[in-house]
């Protein structure tokens, strides 16, 4: 009996020092977009886009689409002394990478630039980190291709949209305003609980706690993903975690672990920089649930 523990300690140690021990790499580097592609939705009707269909009333009748950006919302710019991915906002759509990740650790950095958009000129500013992406750019409101969204918007950072899926998120409910408006917190005691877009409850998670930096400093956002579960992380704190992804492009709910990376334009200008993952087996062991 002893030697069988001693042999699962050594399985266990070797796992958790090859996870460690995996190279990271970046998925940007710093010059140009190879590895990515783009995707715009409709241009808002102020905007002049050649080639695109109108209305007679000046509405755009069709998107921008794939690895088209006249707009030159996409543009890669040195950032205080760094190379930075610097999306204007201009419009809504996705910088995407070309490759499919399952089981990884991806780490990045983002801050806030000063400009809004059209509908978003007094709004939060929004923006976003999409997940195991599958499927037609787009799909989800001619903008967003299904996939669990890490949400990064003003003070919102780490909160869960489900985009197109569901996934189970421990949750409180709560009832605020004179409307009666639910909301759902994780709470790591909470009940699990399927988040969809579908009522009752909806397809958002809010995050444990807001610890993102002032406006102008750069964040460090972590996002950890195995077999389907994944931690959301923001500047070191653990603020939600989620479990069982699964996709609803099919005639029933499947397994969801795997999926392409993206970056959102939405409305607000925002900057991206080391932009690197690493491959794993097992959840990094600071960010396991004690």
């Amino acid at each position: 009996m002893r030697q069988h523990l001693l042999l699962l300690a050594g399985i266990l140690f070797f796992q958790i020092a090859a996870a460690a021990d995996a190279p990271w790499r970046p998925l940007f580097n710093g010059k140009d977009f190879s590895g990515w592609e783009t995707y715009l939705n409709k241009p808002f009707y102020t905007w002049e886009v050649a080639g695109l269909k109108r209305s007679t009333n000046g509405n755009y009748l069709e998107s921008i689409g794939k690895n088209r950006d006249p707009l030159k919302v996409f543009t890669v710019e040195k950032v205080d002394g760094q190379p930075t991915i610097h999306i204007s906002g201009q419009g809504f759509g996705t910088l995407t990478t070309s490759e499919t990740f399952t089981n990884f650790h991806l780490r990045l950095q983002v801050k806030w630039g000063e400009r809004r958009w059209a509908s978003r000129t007094n709004a939060v500013r929004d923006s976003g980190l999409l997940y195991f992406a599958h499927g037609q750019p787009g799909v989800r409101d001619g903008s967003w291709p299904r996939s669990v969204e890490f949400q990064i918007q003003e003070h919102d950072m780490g909160d869960l949209y489900a985009v197109g899926t569901q996934i189970t998120v421990p949750s409180r409910k709560e009832i605020q305003g004179t409307n009666s408006k639910t909301f759902y917190h994780y709470d790591p005691q909470g009940e699990p609980t399927l988040f969809v877009e579908k009522k009752p409850i909806g397809n958002r998670c809010i995050r444990l706690v807001d610890v993102e930096k002032p406006r102008g400093e750069w964040n460090t956002l972590e996002l950890v993903c195995v077999n389907g579960d994944s931690v959301h992380i923001v500047n070191g704190q653990v603020v939600m975690r989620l479990h069982h992804a699964q996709r609803l492009d099919g005639a029933e709910p499947a397994a969801l672990n795997s999926g392409a990376i993206c970056l959102q334009t939405e409305g607000a200008e925002v900057f991206y920089r080391n932009v690197e993952i690493q491959g794993i087996e097992i959840i990094p062991s600071e960010f396991m649930e004690r």
